[in-house]
């Protein structure tokens, strides 16, 4: 009897619900950008569970966004305040009490962090579960895997690889990777489920998986409240005797 259920299972075909429609790579990405995020501000709180070969640990952080000015995070351990970071378009600010330790330039810091180059666009977008690159401006192919659409850039980069995979449902991103093959260094961020807040798409979780050669460093970030379209403040100020971090 077991052997003849598993061979019906086995010769089970897929419902319509399974089947993927095959589009254009054009109507992908229009359908994508459709589903933009389009609200002006997000105040968020958020826990983050981060791990590497040294230390796993998890915290909570607010977080601010205005959109395409300022990502401003404080983040807090047992009801305790341990680290700010505030970041515009062309600067990253940081500084954490426990090493009493900051730093003020430019995104090498993040850069080195995840393994891979970052701006302010990528950080905000990767925040948002949206495309690091501007998908309108690139040629890309497309064919569906896994139940995804998969996109990848038809001329390839020199300097890093990028696949983008997106939800048949409602085209928003599922993952996201970066790979420098000469670097050895691999970023995948993927996003487990979207919510619906007030009409806008919003990610519950991000999932960030960073391996530099042999070292590997994750980020599980979940979603715990959201609010768009609020006044907000960013505050800001690196206490005096903090010792500057040195990327050298």
């Amino acid at each position: 009897m077991l052997l003849a259920l598993s061979s019906c299972k086995s010769k089970k075909s897929l419902t319509d619900k399974d089947i993927i429609e095959e589009i254009s790579t054009k109507k992908i990405i229009s359908n994508h950008y459709d589903n933009n995020f389009s609200q002006k501000t997000v105040n968020a709180n958020l826990n983050a569970n981060y791990s590497d070969s040294e230390i796993s640990t998890s915290i909570n952080i607010k977080l601010r966004i205005e959109m395409d000015k300022t990502i401003w995070m404080s983040a807090t351990k047992l009801g305790f305040p341990i680290a700010k970071v505030k970041i515009t378009p062309d600067r990253v600010s940081y500084y954490e009490k426990l090493k009493g330790t900051y730093f003020d330039g430019d995104f090498s810091l993040l850069s080195k962090w995840l393994g891979t180059e970052l701006d302010y666009e990528k950080v905000q977008n990767i925040l948002l579960g949206q495309a690091v690159l501007n998908l309108r401006q690139g040629k890309y192919d497309s064919k569906i895997d896994n139940q995804l659409y998969q996109l990848t850039p038809i001329k390839e980069n020199e300097l890093f690889g990028i696949l983008f995979f997106l939800n048949p449902d409602n085209f928003k991103l599922n993952r996201q990777e970066i790979s420098n093959t000469e670097k050895q260094q691999l970023v995948s961020v993927s996003y487990a489920n979207y919510k619906n807040i007030n009409g806008e798409l919003f990610p519950e979780n991000i999932n960030i998986r960073a391996t530099d050669h042999k070292k590997l460093t994750t980020i599980a970030i979940e979603y715990k409240s959201v609010e768009f379209n609020e006044e907000l403040t960013f505050p800001f100020e690196i206490p005096t005797g903090y010792k500057e971090i040195s990327l050298k």
